[in-house]
Formats: C-alpha cells, structure tokens, sequence
C-alpha cells in the first residue's frame, strides 16, 4: 500500500464540478489607467508575484469593480496562460485583469490551497483544457466554462495533509530561487564596484573611439542541418552551443566575419548582453546583434564586456535606447556614442582577472542552482500528481 492508499484508506473522494464548490468572478474588460500610486493591479504578467505588481490603478477605478478578492480568494489565469493560480494573502485591496478570474471557494468544502494544486495538476489541466479554445488567438477559457471542470474533493483533513506535504516542496523551491537571486545581486554589485573609477583613474571616452560595430545580416536565416554556426539573442549566453546553422555560401556574403576576440553585443529586444568570440571559427550573426572589433591597444574584448553589462554600460546604452520600439532596440550608430572608462591596460588586465573569478563562480551558480531548481520542480510536480491522482467512480468517469 503506498502513501496515497494509506491516507486515503477508507475514505471516500467526492468528484464535483468546480461551481458546487466555488463561486467565479470576472476580472475587468476595461483596459487600466496605471497609476504611479494606489491599488495594486495583477494579471497573467504577475500572477507569480502578486505582492510584487508595480503596476496600480486608482482607488476611485477599482471602487467601481463589483467583486472585489477576500482573504483566500484564488486568482486563476485564463486567457494566454490557462491555469497558473495566487492564493489572495490577505484582505489589502488587489484589482485584476479580465485575464483572469476570481476563484472564491466554499471553506466548508475545498481549501484554497488545495484547489491551487488540484488545477495546477494533471487533473485540472486537462480539465481545462477540455474547455480551452485553443484556436483563438491568444487562446482563452471562457468564464463560464471554468465552473464546468470536475475536481476531487476529499476530506477537509486530507486536502489539509496534502497541502502540508506539497507547501514544503515549493518551499524548498523558493529558497532555492531566492538563493540564486542573490548570488546575482552579489557577483552585480562586486563588479559594479570594481569599474567605478575616481578622477584621474581612467580617462573617459565613447565606444567608437576603441572599438569599431558592425551590423548583423537583415536577411531572415535560412536555417540548415549543418554549416556554419548561427548565433541571435537567443543563444547569446552560448554562441557554441547554437542548434542553429546557416550554409556556409550564405555567410560567404557576410561584409564583417567575426574574429577572435570580437565582441557580440545584443541590441534588439534585450540590451547589452555581450559575449567574446573565442577563436576565428566561422559565427555567423542575425540583425539583433552587433559585432564590437576593439582597438586592443587601448582596450581589451573582456574589460569591455563587463563595462558593457554594468551599471555604467546599462546606463550609456538605456540613454539611446527606443524604449517605445515594438520590440525595444538600440539603433546600431548609436551604439559608438556610449561613453565607457578606459584605464591603463595593466588595471584592465587586474580589474578583468578578477571579475573572471567571479563570473566563474557565478556561472557555476547560473547554471548549477537552475538545474537544481529544475529538478525540484519535476520532482513537486511529480509528487503533486501523485497525491491528487484519486480513484473516480464509474458514474464521473462516464
């Protein structure tokens, strides 16, 4: 007998629809008027971190709203993402999106907690999904159609004990993940410190006076088994490591072939991630990025990249940013206007071993704790799905 049949050892599951046992509530269809102040406003963007939101509407906008979350309210995502759920913590006032629906259970039967995991299960998702249309664009569940899915319904006590057993799963995930927060904020500050530089420390000049850019093809990719590596935004982290190819007749049209020690710099949808080319093998690069050659008597690729990513970089870049660009991007002749510290090349060469140090520890820790957290994860999902697989009578499963 494993410890599912134990618990549940002469004890009978009820099978209901969610509308027995919960009322459901619309969130708003009228696009919000964000305020620098006033009701937190949560949708699917932050139904993760509810309390986090720094998104607000006024009190007099959310006065007009008819069902306003309680303590224990369950906020359930439904159109975009279908089925990622919030437990309402407390009774402070929080407005939301029609994105998503209220959830307000009857605590005589179901514990909110409980209801949060059954619908983020196997079973709730695929009940779901029953009822999801999947062909709109983005795909939603109606309102209606919610009250509709079938849920187990076991004893207060056991929904109790099985809460209990899977709080301290996503427990232990969370302290990982705060763990991994902060050894990033850690290995950011250090290195921020590092490259702030006094008068007379380093002399001050824009990236076009060390380095020249060059811009990635336009040409959408005609992507192939094999050939010549294809890097983008998306595998900036690990141009190496790319599953993506291009022949090598396509880059042969390619003006500007990276070269060791060249800098890619990403300039569309995300800012200023960087990443040193390692050896003169063939990389070919999309539009999203930019090539960086630098003057190697005045500053070195790795110096570079670390002023680039931080906050001083950040900043210079975010200046010239099109913030209101769909997605944002930073023009490539802008790119040169920057203004970067340039020290003597021996304090370069000090400041770069020892922020490589920690960028060793920190990669370690990039790609170390996320495993970890990964399988974590798996390993809640795995047990929440075994302890809310409950037996169905021939009458529900008809």
């Amino acid at each position: 007998m494993n410890f599912l049949e134990k618990l549940l050892d002469g004890v009978a599951v009820e099978w209901k629809n969610l509308g027995e046992v919960a009322k459901i509530y619309d969130g708003t269809h009228q696009t919000p008027k964000y305020t620098s102040s006033g009701v937190p406003f949560v949708s699917v963007q932050n139904i993760r971190n509810l309390y986090t939101t720094k998104k607000f509407i006024s009190v007099d906008d959310f006065e007009k709203y008819k069902y306003k979350p309680q303590k224990d309210d369950l906020f359930m995502t439904r159109i975009g993402d279908i089925g990622t759920c919030a437990v309402v913590e407390n009774d402070e006032p929080l407005a939301y999106y029609v994105t998503l629906t209220l959830i307000r259970v009857d605590k005589n039967s179901i514990l909110s907690k409980f209801l949060k995991y059954v619908i983020e299960s196997h079973i709730g998702k695929s009940e779901l999904y029953k009822r999801t249309l999947v062909h709109a664009a983005p795909i939603k569940i109606n309102l209606g159609e919610i009250g509709k899915i079938i849920i187990p319904i076991p004893p207060l006590e056991i929904q109790a004990e099985i809460v209990r057993i899977l709080d301290t799963f996503t427990a232990l995930t969370a302290e990982l993940t705060a763990e991994l927060t902060d050894r990033k904020k850690q290995y950011n500050y250090y290195r921020d410190r590092l490259l702030t530089f006094e008068k007379g420390e380093a002399e001050w000049k824009t990236l076009g006076e060390v380095a020249k850019t060059y811009d990635g093809t336009h040409q959408t990719p005609k992507y192939s088994s094999s050939g010549v590596p294809f890097v983008s935004v998306e595998n900036i982290r690990n141009p190496y490591k790319t599953k993506k190819f291009i022949s090598v007749d396509d880059f042969e049209k390619y003006k500007y072939k990276p070269q060791k020690d060249d800098l890619f710099m990403t300039r569309i949808g995300d800012i200023g991630t960087c990443a040193v080319v390692e050896n003169d093998e063939p990389l070919a690069y999309y539009v999203t990025l930019t090539l960086i050659r630098v003057d190697k008597n005045s500053i070195l690729p790795k110096f570079l990249k670390y002023v680039i990513e931080s906050h001083i970089g950040k900043s210079e870049l975010y200046k010239r940013t099109l913030v209101n660009a769909a997605p944002i991007k930073i023009n490539l002749g802008e790119i040169g206007k920057i203004i970067i510290p340039v020290p003597l090349l021996a304090e370069q060469t000090r400041i770069v071993t020892i922020l490589d140090k920690f960028d060793a520890i920190a990669t370690s820790i990039r790609e170390g704790l996320p495993r970890e957290i990964a399988l974590r994860q798996k390993q809640y999902e795995y047990y929440r799905d075994l302890l809310l697989t409950f037996p169905k009578s021939e009458e529900v499963e008809a």
